[in-house]
């Protein structure tokens, strides 16, 4: 695949969104103006499993301002229930505690809230199950994982090198439940017009893929694709959890059905976000590690337990990683759930590599204290030279030179092996290193729309996203190197299903999925219209298939570094400073891109210390409902945090020679924290979210 020429690409361009967005004028998902809104606001079930019995709605009726009161005994049919997380109001059972079991629409907000409190249900309570174990009596081994991977893999004789390995580690690591929380909660405006006699349906939302919403909302409602318009120009983040519809979603179209023709609005509360979109599975990992005296590894075994919910599955790849990351012989990955009475998880930034690689940077570095060889050494040592998963050859894996560049400006020399040696005061110091890895995706599905206008500028159109990451100029950059133009020529427009279609924003693919699509329209309108195209001059191209994704092993690959300081009387650990070094290909936007490396790093540093959603195994519900109480990184626990990345250009990616950033930047930055803390402390914390507590005990 030819890259394009970058004469644009890795400017620094400030973001072009960027007034927009600092003057309040970027309307958001609930910020869109409508004629006559009414409001809605959910009904949860308060029991974790169960039957309906009666909903009593005569309060909530009577009071003032209500237009609408729906309930599971009364909602609109629809027209495909095969999905257990969207078809609500269906029946009269209840899967988890927080699922929705109705709604109320008013002419306020506050009205709609304070009825929905009015209204009675009463419940035909039964037993459930909210806990995962590894015990758990009812663990299974889905089909596949994540992205159709295998559930389990094998090579080799894994238990025979454990047998008679001269150096083992065996040793069970635990990630917590932890939620996405994106600046702005979900919501949705919905209009449902049938003035036309067929159903009109717009819906302005919150989403990482206006085209998902469409393709995944409208058989639901029994809708042609041309009949919903979804409408997303400006998303304030998402970090997965907007990555498809949920319940919500589902629940604001029934309302505006319900609204005699008037929009409906709704927002859901930080509270409600815990039960409703998704969340990262908690995680019990088994990693085994074999090795020769000098840390070369003889056999590596990962097996995953991890929760889903029982009205629908969800099987996050979290042993992933372990498949391609390291040389060895014999190697095996397995994945088991525990099918819970809970919501239904769902994709959190680097689903699957994140906690997974937690558990094997940490083992990795456990097997170079007990071989006595430099952690970053032992890396190195176990580079292997095609992707072992594939057997292809790497597109360009450069994991070390992430790690040479950055031991050389983290100053790793200069370290001292022993743990628990390097005191100031109070203070015990230490520091940490690992690897981290992430596809590079690129989704199917992806097309654009180029057209010269008489101002001599350029419309360039496709239906992706930008949900905070810079993707408005990043495409802009794209879209004027491909065309052979300056920035202020082309007019970039997103965010609507009236548009080309554009997959999904995330897993990294999104600019590469987008990118694609947009060199390949420049492409063909350059060779229909040629240099000096006449006004009205219009393609309209898919992008085509990349077909050295089958032929070559396509990552990006990081080195992470972290110094801690923990206060041997009270535990208290902080982070002076964290340095990523990542092998990404070409930087699109240089400005952007750093952003996100450290926005990864900075929600790494929160997986490590902070983040644990705990749920209540005798009621089903999250306790931590809030950001009081799901505590994520502060002002004051980010120091010195910095990222940088090699001057390169992937020609097998796409045609930007750019393999992503968006996810990459939190794999292995908790893993880095967690070993940086055992070199202060001598302790070895193998349960996130480290703690006081943990290291005192």
């Amino acid at each position: 695949m030819t890259p394009i020429r970058a004469k644009t690409m890795g400017a620094p361009l400030t973001r072009l969104n960027g007034p927009a967005k600092v003057t309040g004028t970027a309307p958001y998902a609930f910020e869109h103006q409508v004629q006559r809104p009414t409001y809605a606001h959910p009904i949860q079930a308060t029991v974790a499993r169960g039957r309906v019995r009666e909903m009593d709605t005569a309060a909530a009726e009577k009071l003032d301002g209500v237009v609408a009161v729906l309930t599971v005994f009364d909602a609109p049919e629809l027209s495909d229930t095969s999905d257990g997380e969207l078809s609500i109001l269906q029946d009269d059972r209840v899967h988890f505690r927080g699922q929705l079991i109705g709604a109320v629409i008013a002419e306020s907000l506050e009205i709609a809230r304070h009825a929905a409190g009015l209204v009675r249900v009463d419940y035909a309570e039964e037993p459930h199950d909210a806990e995962l174990r590894a015990d758990h009596p009812r663990l299974y081994a889905p089909e596949t994982m994540l992205e159709d991977k295998p559930t389990d893999t094998e090579e080799g004789d894994v238990d025979a090198a454990l047998a008679t390995a001269a150096v083992t580690v065996d040793q069970t690591y635990t990630t917590p439940l932890e939620h996405n929380n994106p600046m702005e909660p979900h919501a949705s405006i919905a209009i449902w017009d049938e003035t036309a006699g067929t159903p009109q349906v717009t819906l302005y939302d919150s989403t990482q893929g206006v085209h998902v919403v469409r393709k995944t909302l409208a058989p639901i409602f029994g809708l042609e694709p041309d009949q919903l318009r979804v409408i997303a120009p400006h998303v304030g983040g998402g970090f997965g959890a907007k990555g498809a519809p949920h319940a919500h979603n589902v629940l604001v179209l029934l309302a505006a059905q319900r609204s005699g023709g008037r929009p409906v609005e709704l927002a859901l509360t930080r509270q409600q976000m815990f039960a409703l979109v998704g969340y990262r599975t908690s995680t019990i990992q088994r990693v085994r590690l074999a090795a020769d005296p000098s840390g070369t590894l003889t056999a590596l075994s990962h097996e995953v337990i991890e929760q889903t919910s029982a009205v629908k599955e969800f099987a996050e790849q979290t042993a992933v990683a372990s498949r391609m990351m390291y040389a060895t012989p014999n190697r095996r990955t397995t994945h088991r759930l525990a099918p819970l009475d809970v919501p239904v998880p769902f994709w959190m930034r680097a689903p699957g590599l994140c906690p997974g690689m937690f558990a094997t940077e940490v083992a990795l570095d456990e097997l170079a204290g007990a071989c006595g060889v430099d952690p970053l050494e032992l890396r190195v040592r176990n580079e292997p030279r095609t992707d072992p998963e594939t057997g292809n050859p790497w597109s360009g894996r450069r994991l070390i030179d992430c790690l040479r560049t950055g031991a050389e400006r983290f100053g790793w020399a200069d370290r001292d092996p022993l743990p628990r040696n390097r005191i100031d005061g109070r203070w015990l110091l230490g520091t940490g290193v690992a690897a981290a890895t992430y596809p590079a995706s690129a989704n199917p599905g992806n097309a654009a729309r180029i057209a010269y206008r008489p101002d001599h500028r350029y419309t360039v159109q496709i239906g992706a996203a930008d949900i905070g990451t810079g993707t408005w100029t990043a495409l802009t950059q794209i879209a004027a190197d491909a065309l052979d133009r300056d920035t202020d020529a082309i007019d970039l427009q997103i965010g609507d299903t009236d548009l080309p279609v554009a997959t999904v924003a995330g897993g990294s693919s999104g600019l590469s999925s987008w990118g694609t699509a947009i060199v390949a329209a420049a492409r063909a309108f350059r060779d229909r219209h040629g240099e000096n195209p006449s006004p009205g001059a219009e393609v309209t191209v898919e992008a085509p298939e990349n077909k050295d994704a089958d032929r070559f092993a396509i990552h990006s690959f990081g080195a992470q570094f972290a110094e801690v300081a923990v206060d041997r009387d009270t535990g208290e650990i902080r982070v002076p400073r964290m340095l990523g070094v990542f092998s990404i290909g070409r930087a699109v936007n240089a400005r952007t891109l750093r952003s996100q490396l450290i926005g990864g790093m900075t929600m790494g540093l929160s997986m490590a210390l902070h983040e644990e959603s705990v749920r209540d195994p005798r009621f089903g519900h999250i306790v931590t409902q809030d950001l009081a109480t799901y505590h994520i990184s502060t002002h004051a626990d980010v120091h010195d945090i910095d990222a940088t990345w090699l001057e390169e250009t992937d020609e097998h990616a796409n045609p930007m020679g750019a393999r992503g950033a968006g996810e990459i930047g939190i794999v292995g930055a908790a893993a880095a924290i967690a070993n940086a803390v055992h070199h202060a402390t001598g302790v070895r914390v193998r349960d996130l979210p480290i703690t006081g507590d943990k290291l005192l005990d």
